[in-house]
């Protein structure tokens, strides 16, 4: 009743779980329980947590180049996995490429995946790239490109490590990160558009990092129970690390927002992810030891569903 109440009814499949000192609860509405959303870019803070873990172990570092990991050219070359994991590398939101172009054409035109490209084609594609976007633009790219350098450090596709890093220690495991639309199965939802057409799902082997993750409310749960807790692999990619303009008091550490909550001004962890036919949403209160999680198989845009999300972390830390 609380999750139709604050996101609404509107919704082909909607998703919930609230994470307080009382124990676990989730409802699903629309779906099985353990229906896989696309959690769009919430994959970028699982991305954060695995590096991390990466860092703890000595396989790289804060301040370890691009160039040393991955055969790009240019400027890119020297930016600091640091920089990619904070938005604060210079880099677009996209590759600034015809063929990225188009591909946001056709999605926009016939709710098509934008994000197919190979990890290849993506770091050609940044090859050469200037970096002139200001601090604390908003990177897919960024991401992308990490993604591609931690599994080039690992010597493993970004799928697998991924799993074995943060997915398996975790006990999610029915999160999964497929790279293309035959690895899909029964218990995977597809989206709607807000105007109520299918979407195409988002997968592709550069977008895995970025936004390719699909997750069920359980696991969800069970990420935002850890995070809490401080025991998931990579937790110290929660700690800020940057700020995070123009929001005032806002910081980010790898991928992780930290914004004062609205009125009571207590720190929340959050991160949001919107595709073509999802949004989704997990933040927690540290102080309250409560965390929330929303999954909603619409691509309305992420706002709807973080508005949602800090409201239900104050409605229910209240209880």
């Amino acid at each position: 009743a609380l999750a139709r109440e604050v996101v609404g009814e509107d919704r082909p499949a909607l998703a919930v779980a609230a994470v307080t000192p009382h124990g676990t609860r989730t409802a699903v509405i629309g779906a099985a329980h353990d229906a896989r959303f696309e959690v769009g870019s919430i994959s970028k803070g699982l991305t954060g947590l695995l590096f991390a873990d990466m860092i703890e172990r000595g396989e790289v570092r804060p301040g370890t180049r691009v160039g040393e990991l991955v055969t790009v050219g240019g400027p890119v070359a020297d930016v600091t996995l640091a920089q990619l994991a904070t938005h604060h590398s210079g880099l677009p939101p996209q590759p600034p490429t015809l063929s990225q172009m188009a591909r946001n054409w056709w999605g926009s035109v016939a709710a098509a995946n934008p994000y197919g490209a190979t990890v290849a084609e993506r770091v050609a594609s940044l090859d050469g790239a200037e970096l002139d976007a200001a601090p604390a633009t908003y990177s897919n790219s960024g991401f992308e490109l990490l993604g591609a350098a931690l599994a080039a450090a690992a010597g493993k596709p970004y799928p697998q490590l991924l799993a074995e890093r943060v997915l398996a220690p975790l006990g999610t495991r029915g999160t999964t990160v497929p790279v293309s639309p035959a690895e899909l199965g029964p218990r995977d939802l597809r989206g709607e558009t807000s105007g109520g057409r299918h979407a195409a799902p988002w997968v592709g082997e550069a977008i895995a990092s970025a936004g390719g993750v699909r997750s069920d409310i359980t696991d969800m749960a069970t990420l935002a129970r850890a995070l809490l807790a401080g025991d998931a692999p990579g937790a110290d990619a929660l700690v800020p690390k940057a700020p995070f303009p123009p929001e005032p008091g806002e910081q980010i550490g790898w991928a992780w927002f930290t914004t004062p909550a609205p009125g009571s001004g207590r720190p929340v962890v959050w991160h949001n992810g919107g595709t073509g036919g999802f949004t989704a949403f997990i933040g927690i209160d540290g102080e309250r030891q409560v965390g929330v999680v929303v999954l909603s198989a619409v691509g309305e845009g992420p706002n709807h569903v973080t508005e949602a999300g800090f409201t239900l972390l104050e409605r229910l830390g209240g209880r």
